[in-house]
């Protein structure tokens, strides 16, 4: 039954608090385009793309405008394209990227993602090559991201790979030139097939041929709800508990608002519909920040004792009420805290309240991990890769999705500021404590077995 208050908070939501679908993500299989040679292959990835996303942008722009919520990113994912690539060389691999490309900016996508590989157990020598060829893929294509699953629960982490991601990281922001090549590339654990965010879409094994997948945002209307529920109490009466309750009604309208538009959409392309990611996804835009949510909880500044405890809440409280309102839900679906992407948290950087230590406490209940954090040019890339094996512990040992998207900014120290524009957002470089100091781990390299409750069958 539907209440005359909550369609007045929606149309609320709508034209005052930021509420958007973050992303429609068309997933496609690519598997079938594998020829003999190299041409060929990029020729039919180029045709399939077109034929299933030729009307994607269309499609969402007119139903955006038919229910007046706006879709911010329209992209693809593609299957892991060390998959579609075995046996390629190098240069093979720039030619597949730079089709994907090409088939982005004739169907007028956003970006997309699948530059792929899943290295959690063991790399093949397609993997190797893939990785091998990622510097040079992220610095000669403008719209294909890239993501490497070098660990999970169920297998623990590949330290071999970790080792080479810390040095692909680096190399890839240094080829760049000021960095950015490192913002479209992320080292996962864990990594879900049917995640619609960038950079970590793929379309996974075992999904139908196309689907599409949407992903949620509203930490505007987040906050808004929660300073008029505070507002409106009176003094004292107010708890937690009751915080958390408004949480969760208003993640339910979010979440309700992303499938309708995703189940239009894919009724209208003919294309199966998969999952809604109820993840609270930030931008720069004052007004739509995980960080002033924290602040209205009752934190003065972000980073201080409490800030690991209200991401938690605020996570289970968005996957409570956005479950009941998805007939499925998948990808990350809960809370990013992607500093660059969040105004509040890059002011928290630049005013050394938030430290890479505490954003990695707080990794360990949200959804993603530490994400968009611009470091100095001069960490070493086996720190990187430390802090890549710390944070795939964390997903590894409490089996969620855990992820790394750390940008090294050549010739920038701690404190200095970097911008990269639109949803990539702008922050303060962070100090990254104790560098050069993990070598010796790094190189031992080989595997952390996985833990003791991976057996489960």
């Amino acid at each position: 039954m539907f209440r005359t208050d909550h369609i007045l908070q929606t149309v609320e939501m709508i034209r005052f608090e930021n509420l958007d679908v973050r992303t429609v993500t068309l997933g496609i299989n690519l598997l079938d385009c594998k020829c003999d040679n190299i041409d060929s292959t990029c020729t039919k990835i180029i045709n399939k793309i077109q034929e299933y996303a030729g009307t994607l942008v269309q499609t969402c722009n007119k139903i955006a405008s038919q229910y007046s919520i706006e879709v911010v990113n329209k992209r693809i994912s593609v299957t892991p394209i060390s998959l579609i690539g075995s046996g390629c060389s190098k240069s093979d691999y720039l030619k597949i990227a730079k089709a994907l490309n090409k088939a982005a900016d004739l169907v007028h996508i956003d970006i997309i993602g699948g530059y792929s590989a899943n290295v959690e157990k063991g790399i093949t020598k397609a993997d190797k090559t893939l990785i091998e060829s990622i510097p040079e893929v992220l610095t000669q294509t403008t719209k294909v991201c890239s993501s490497i699953n070098v660990a999970s629960t169920r297998y623990g982490i590949n330290m071999d790979a970790v080792k080479i991601m810390g040095e692909i990281v680096k190399e890839t922001a240094e080829k760049s030139g000021n960095g950015f090549g490192a913002a479209k590339l992320v080292v996962f654990c864990n990594q879900p097939g049917d995640n619609p965010f960038m950079a970590g879409a793929i379309h996974g094994i075992g999904e139908a041929d196309a689907v599409i997948n949407v992903g949620v945002s509203g930490p505007g209307v987040i906050a808004r709800a929660l300073e008029r529920k505070i507002n409106e109490s009176p003094l004292h009466s107010l708890y937690l508990h009751d915080l958390a309750e408004e949480i969760k009604q208003a993640a339910f309208r979010v979440t309700r608002c992303g499938e309708l538009i995703g189940r239009q959409v894919a009724t209208a392309l003919n294309i199966p519909f998969g999952v809604v990611d109820l993840s609270l996804a930030p931008t720069p835009k004052v007004g739509d920040s995980i960080g002033e949510i924290m602040k209205i909880m009752g934190l003065d500044v972000i980073g201080a004792p409490g800030s690991t405890a209200i991401i938690a809440m605020l996570n289970d409280a968005v996957k409570k009420g956005g479950a009941f309102a998805s007939q499925s839900v998948g990808g990350l679906s809960g809370a990013f805290i992607p500093v660059m992407e969040d105004a509040e948290l890059a002011d928290a950087v630049k005013n050394n309240t938030l430290s890479l230590e505490k954003l990695e406490a707080m990794t360990c209940v949200c959804s993603v991990g530490l994400d968009m954090i611009a470091i100095p040019g001069s960490v070493d890339a086996k720190t990187i890769s430390a802090i890549i094996a710390d944070e795939m512990a964390i997903g590894m040992i409490n089996s969620k999705t855990t992820a790394v998207r750390l940008i090294p900014i050549p010739n920038k120290v701690a404190g200095d500021f970097v911008s990269f524009g639109g949803l990539f957002g702008e922050s303060c470089i962070l100090e990254v404590n104790n560098a050069g100091k993990s070598g010796k781990f790094i190189d031992f390299a080989g595997k952390i077995p996985a833990p003791i409750h991976s057996l489960r069958n």
